[in-house]
C-alpha cells in the first residue's frame, strides 16, 4: 500500500480526525511518563546506580507518582509576579508542542473502522514550516515566564532562551533547505515518499545499492540538525536557559513544583519527541522499515510501519539521554559563537554546494554520489577548522590566564609592574593634602588644619 499524498487529506469524517487527535495526545502523554522513567534509568545505569526501583515493578510507577504529586501539590505564587503572564506562560509553551505533532506521518494509508485514512492527522504544502513556527512560538512561553516572574534569575534565563533560539533556529531552518531542494516539496508525507526504495550507484564499475534516506546523501544537513535540535529543546549541553549552577532554575525559578512546573517539563519532553520525529521524517525515511526488514514485501504496508516509527523514535530519544549523560554544559559565549560562527556559515556553504549540484541536473544516481562526496569534503573541512580553532581557543585561554597571574602579582607586590601604588597612609607633601585624597566637595586642606 502506497504512502499518502496531499490529496488524501481533508476527506476524513470528523470522528476519525478526533480519534487520531486523541490518539496522538495519549501517545505523547504516555511517552512523557515512560520517557522520564527511561531517562532516569539509563543515566543511573551509566553512573552505576539503580535509578527508580521502588514505585511499581522496576520503578515504572515513579513517573506516575511524580505527576500526581505535582498535580495535587499546593500552588504557591509569589506576590510580586505579573499574574496574567505568570499563568499564561506554561500554556503558551505547552500547546504549540502538541500542535507540532499534527503533521508528523506515522504510517501509510490504512483501513480504520471501514474508512481508508492516513496514519497522520493532517498535512500541508508547508508542513515543515508549521513545525518551525510552532517551535518559535513556544519560546515566547519561556521568555514570558522569566519576564512575568519579575526575578533576576528568571529574566536572565528568558533572555538567554530568546538569544539562543534566534541563532539555533536559523541553523535549524537552513538544515532543512537541502532537504527541500532534494525532495522538491515541504510536505512531510511527500518527503517520506521521496525516500522510498533504494538507489544504485555506479562507482568504479561497481553497482552499490544504498537506501534513499536523506541522511546518506545529505549527511552535513543531518549533523547540523542533530546539534540544533539539542539547542532548540534546551537540552544538555545547551540548557543555558535553566542553568541550575548559576541561575538556580532559570526561567522557571519562581514556579513551585506544581501543575505549572509540570507543564514546563511536559513541554520539554514533547519538544524532544517532536524534533526527533522530524529527524526521522526528513532524514531516516519516516515510517519506512530499515534494511534488512525492508526486504519483506509487507514491511511498509498496514500497521507495521507504526512499529518501525516508534523504534526509530526510541533510538532518537536515547541519543538525547546519552548526550545528557556524557557532555557538560558549555559557556554562554561558546554557545552563541558556535551557533553564529560555525553552524550558520557551514550550513550556508553546504546549501550553496547542494544547490549547485541540483542546478547541474546530473543523473539521479550520480547526483546522490556527488552529494555524498561533497558532504564528506564539507565535514572534513569542518573538522580541520575545528581542530585549529580549538588550538586558538587554548592559546587565548592561556593568555588570559597569564594576564590574571600578572594582576595577582601586582596585587601582592605593587612595585612588581613598575608602577608604584601609593600606600593608604600617604603623607602630606608641602603642607597640602594631595587632590586625590580630597572629598569632591572639600577644598585644599593645609597640614596645620584639621
Amino acid at each position: 500500500m502506497n504512502g499518502p499524498t496531499l490529496n488524501d487529506f481533508g476527506h476524513d469524517p470528523l470522528w476519525i480526525s478526533i480519534i487520531k487527535a486523541v490518539a496522538i495526545f495519549v501517545f505523547l502523554m504516555l511517552g512523557v511518563l515512560f520517557g522520564v522513567w527511561t531517562e532516569r534509568k539509563l543515566i543511573s545505569r551509566m553512573q552505576h546506580r539503580y535509578g527508580p526501583n521502588r514505585a511499581g515493578k522496576f520503578g515504572l510507577l515513579q513517573s506516575v507518582a511524580d505527576g500526581l504529586k505535582m498535580g495535587l501539590k499546593e500552588d504557591l505564587m509569589p506576590r510580586t509576579v505579573d499574574k496574567v503572564i505568570y499563568f499564561l506562560a506554561p500554556v503558551i509553551i505547552a500547546v504549540p508542542a502538541f500542535l507540532s505533532f499534527s503533521v508528523i506521518p506515522f504510517g501509510p494509508m490504512v483501513w480504520m473502522f471501514g474508512h481508508k485514512t492516513a496514519l497522520q492527522l493532517t498535512d500541508l504544502p508547508v508542513a515543515v514550516l508549521l513545525v518551525l513556527a510552532t517551535a518559535s512560538i513556544g519560546v515566547y512561553g519561556i521568555v514570558l515566564a522569566g519576564w512575568g516572574s519579575r526575578s533576576p534569575y528568571a529574566i536572565l534565563g528568558g533572555l538567554r532562551s530568546s538569544a539562543q533560539v534566534v541563532s539555533y533556529e536559523i541553523a535549524m531552518g537552513l538544515s532543512f533547505v537541502a532537504v527541500f531542494l532534494q525532495a522538491g516539496t515541504l510536505s512531510t508525507s511527500e518527503i517520506v515518499a521521496k525516500q522510498a526504495g533504494g538507489r544504485t550507484w555506479d562507482v568504479l564499475g561497481m553497482h552499490l545499492t544504498m537506501p534513499s534516506w536523506y541522511v546518506v546523501s545529505l549527511l552535513p544537513s543531518f549533523l547540523i540538525y542533530a546539534i540544533t535540535m539539542l539547542g532548540e529543546t534546551n537540552r544538555v549541553p545547551f540548557d543555558l536557559p535553566e542553568g541550575e549552577g548559576e541561575l538556580v532554575g532559570g526561567f522557571h525559578t519562581e514556579y513551585s513544583s506544581s501543575l505549572k512546573f509540570a507543564m514546563f517539563m511536559l513541554a520539554e519532553y514533547v519538544n524532544v519527541f517532536t524534533v526527533s520525529a522530524m529527524a526521522i521524517t526528513l532524514f531516516f525515511g519516516g515510517w519506512r522499515a530499515p534494511w534488512p526488514i525492508s526486504l519483506w514485501s509487507g514491511a511498509n504496508s498496514g500497521w507495521w510501519p507504526l512499529l518501525w516509527f516508534f523504534a526509530k523514535l526510541a533510538i532518537a530519544f536515547g541519543f538525547f539521554v546519552w548526550v545528557r549523560a556524557s557532555l557538560p554544559r558549555v559557556r554562554y559565549d561558546q554557545l552563541m559563537a558556535f551557533g553564529w560562527k560555525v553552524l550558520i556559515p557551514l550550513n550556508l556553504g553546504w546549501i550553496l554546494l547542494a544547490a549547485t549540484f541540483k542546478a547541474t541536473r546530473l543523473p539521479e544516481a550520480n547526483q546522490a554520489f556527488v552529494f555524498t562526496i561533497g558532504g564528506v569534503v564539507i565535514i572534513g573541512a569542518f573538522v580541520i577548522w575545528l581542530r585549529f580553532d580549538t588550538v586558538n581557543q587554548r592559546r587565548r585561554e592561556a593568555k588570559a590566564t597569564q594576564i590574571e597571574e600578572e594582576f595577582e602579582q601586582l596585587r601582592e607586590e605593587p612595585l612588581a609592574g613598575g608602577f608604584p601604588v601609593p600606600p593608604l597612609d600617604l603623607p602630606h607633601y608641602h603642607g597640602v593634602v594631595p587632590a586625590a585624597r580630597l572629598h569632591p566637595d572639600a577644598k585644599e586642606v593645609t597640614s596645620g588644619s584639621n
